[in-house]
C-alpha cells in the first residue's frame, strides 16, 4: 500500500498517443515484466525492492481495491472524464483479475499497481485512464476503510455473542448464590447473575466504542488525490455512494494522510481485549476453585497428567490484552510526529490494526463459547458464598440502621471477625459478634438489635437478597436489569444488522452500475 509518486492523475495528466504506443509495444514484446508501467523504469528496481513492496500483505486488501477501482470508473465516465467503452473494458478486466485471484497478479510494489498493471496488460495503454483523477493515497486510504469497516463489523457481531453467552448465564442464575472478592479475598456474597451482568455491561460498553469508531472509518476519502484535490471535475458523493460510505472526509489532506481511525479502532479493540482478559481471569481462577466446569471443547489436558483439565483457551484469551495492547502502542509510534501529507511510514500502520481486530474478535468469539458451555457447581459456590465471614458488612450495616454510628459498628464486626480469625476459638458468628458488642458498647447486643435479624443478615441468601439498591445483586433487582440489557443488545443488534445491509446493498448497486457497461 504506497503513495503514488510518479503520476496521481490530480495534475490533469492524459497520456500521448505516442506514449500510449510505446507503451502497449512494452507490453506485448517484454515478456510480462512490467515494473515500469506505472513507477517508470527509474524507479522499478534496485536491493530494496522487496523492502518496499508490500504486495503479499495487501492480499487483505484485494477485493477491496477492486471495489474501489470499479466505484471510481464508474463515477469518471458518468463524469465524461473517461469514454464509456473504454470504462467497460476497464470494469471487464477488473472482473478477470477478480476470478483469478491475488494469487495471478503480476509483480508490484503493491496491490494497486498490481491490478493497474494487470489491467493494462489485458487492454492495452487505455487501462491507465483508470487511474485519472486520484493518487495511490487516497486510493490506498479508502481500501483501508473499505476493509476495515468489514472487520469491525465482524468484532462487533463477536462482542454480541459474548453479551448473548453472558445474559443467557445471567437469567438462568439470578438466585445462585457465590462468594464475592476484592483483592482475591472473600469480601461480600453475590450471584452468578450479578457477576455474569457486571461483564455484560462492560462488553456493551466495548461494542458501542466499536459502533462509534465505525461511524469514522465508514467516511470516503476517495477524490483526494495525492492530498491537493485533483483538477478534474470529479464527483466525491458518487463514489462514497457507490462504495457505501455515509459521506466524505472533507479535506482533501487530512483525507489522503489521516490514520486516526485506524488508532481509534486499534484502542477500542484493545479496551475489549483488557475486559475478555478480567473475564478469562475470573473464569480461570473459579475453575480452580471448582465453582465452574469448564466444556471440554474450551479446555485441554497436560502431555504427561492425565487427570488434568486445563483452562488453556482462556489463559490465550487472557493473553490477547497483552499483544492489542502492543499493537496500540506500535501504531501511535508510528504515527507520532509524521508530517502532512503522506509519509511511507504509513505502510507499517495498517498491520497493526488487522492482527488486532483479527485476534481481539477470535477471542471474544473463544470467551462466548467458553461462558455458554460452561456449568456452575451451585453447591460448591453457596457452600463458599459465606466464607471469611462475608457478611460482615451487612451486620455492620443492621447494627448502624438500628440507631448505631456506622463506625461504632464497623468496630464491633472487625472485632467479631478478630476473635473468629483465632483458631483456638469455637464461637459461631453471632456469638462473636455478641461478645464484641459487649465488649464496645458495654451492653449486650440484643439491647440494640434482635438477635433473630442478626442472625438473618449472617446468611448469605438473605444478606444478598437484602442488597436490592439499584444495581445490587438481590435476584429482583437483576431480573430488573436484566430486561433493560435485553432490550440494548436487541437494540446493538439492529444497529449492526442495519449497517451490514447498507454495505451488501451498495454493493449491489455499484454491480448493477458496472454490469451497464461490461
Amino acid at each position: 500500500m504506497t503513495e503514488e509518486s510518479a503520476h496521481d492523475g490530480g495534475a490533469g495528466f492524459e497520456p500521448t498517443t505516442a506514449t500510449d504506443s510505446e507503451t502497449s509495444r512494452r507490453i506485448a514484446t517484454d515478456g510480462g515484466d512490467h515494473d515500469g508501467v506505472v513507477r517508470r523504469d527509474r524507479f522499478s528496481g534496485g536491493p530494496a525492492r522487496s523492502f518496499l513492496s508490500s504486495l503479499a500483505a495487501d492480499e487483505r486488501i484485494f477485493e477491496a481495491d477492486l471495489e474501489v477501482d470499479r466505484a471510481h470508473v464508474v463515477m469518471l465516465a458518468e463524469q465524461g472524464i473517461v469514454d464509456d467503452d473504454v470504462a467497460g473494458e476497464i470494469l471487464t478486466a477488473l472482473d478477470a483479475i477478480e476470478v483469478d485471484g491475488h494469487g495471478s497478479l503480476p509483480d508490484g510494489e503493491d496491490v494497486h499497481e498490481a491490478i493497474e498493471t494487470g489491467v493494462i496488460e489485458r487492454i492495452g495503454a487505455d487501462g491507465g485512464k483508470m487511474h485519472t483523477a486520484r493518487s495511490r493515497n487516497d486510493e490506498v486510504a479508502a481500501c483501508i476503510r473499505y476493509r476495515l469497516r468489514e472487520d469491525v463489523l465482524a468484532a462487533i457481531e463477536a462482542t454480541l455473542a459474548l453479551r448473548e453467552a453472558l445474559l443467557e448465564t445471567a437469567t438462568a442464575h439470578t438466585e445462585t448464590i457465590m462468594p464475592g472478592y476484592t483483592h482475591l479475598q472473600p469480601a461480600q456474597p453475590t450471584t452468578v447473575a450479578h457477576w455474569a451482568s457486571s461483564y455484560e455491561s462492560a462488553v456493551r460498553r466495548d461494542t458501542e466504542r466499536l459502533l462509534d469508531a465505525y461511524e469514522r472509518i465508514n467516511e470516503s476519502p476517495l477524490g483526494a488525490a495525492a492530498f491537493a484535490g485533483t483538477t478534474f471535475d470529479v464527483d466525491r458523493e458518487r463514489t462514497a455512494e457507490l462504495l457505501g460510505f455515509e459521506g466524505v472526509v472533507e479535506n482533501s489532506m487530512d483525507a489522503a494522510s489521516s490514520r486516526d481511525f485506524l488508532l481509534e479502532t486499534t484502542q477500542a479493540l484493545s479496551t475489549h481485549a483488557t475486559t475478555l482478559s478480567g473475564l478469562a481471569e475470573d473464569v480461570i481462577v473459579f475453575a480452580n476453585r471448582g465453582f465452574v466446569s469448564l466444556s471440554d471443547d474450551y479446555s485441554s489436558t497436560s502431555s504427561i497428567m492425565p487427570q488434568k483439565k486445563n483452562p488453556d483457551t482462556l489463559e490465550l484469551v487472557r493473553a490477547v490484552a497483552g499483544d492489542a495492547a502492543g499493537e496500540v502502542q506500535g501504531l501511535t509510534t508510528t504515527l507520532k510526529g509524521l508530517p502532512r501529507a503522506y509519509n511511507r511510514d504509513l505502510q507499517r500502520a495498517t498491520p497493526h490494526a488487522w492482527k488486532t481486530v483479527d485476534e481481539v474478535a477470535e477471542a471474544s468469539s473463544v470467551a462466548a463459547g467458553a461462558v455458554a458451555t460452561a456449568e456452575w457447581e451451585d453447591a460448591a459456590l453457596a457452600a463458599e458464598a459465606g466464607d471469611g465471614f462475608s457478611t460482615a458488612t451487612g451486620v455492620a450495616d443492621l447494627l448502624a440502621a438500628n440507631g448505631l454510628p456506622f463506625r461504632t459498628a464497623h468496630e464491633i464486626v472487625a472485632s467479631a471477625a478478630e476473635r473468629l480469625e483465632d483458631d483456638d476459638t469455637d464461637e459461631s458468628d453471632l456469638d462473636a459478634i455478641a461478645a464484641a458488642a459487649g465488649t464496645v458498647l458495654e451492653e449486650p447486643l440484643e439491647s440494640v438489635v434482635d438477635l433473630e435479624a442478626v442472625e438473618t443478615a449472617l446468611d448469605p441468601v438473605e444478606s444478598v437478597a437484602s442488597r436490592n439498591s439499584r444495581g445490587g445483586p438481590a435476584p429482583d433487582e437483576v431480573e430488573s436489569q436484566l430486561a433493560g440489557t435485553r432490550e440494548d443488545l436487541t437494540a446493538d443488534e439492529t444497529a449492526l444488522e442495519t449497517r451490514a445491509e447498507a454495505l451488501e446493498a451498495a454493493h449491489q448497486t455499484l454491480r448493477a452500475e458496472v454490469n451497464g457497461y461490461v
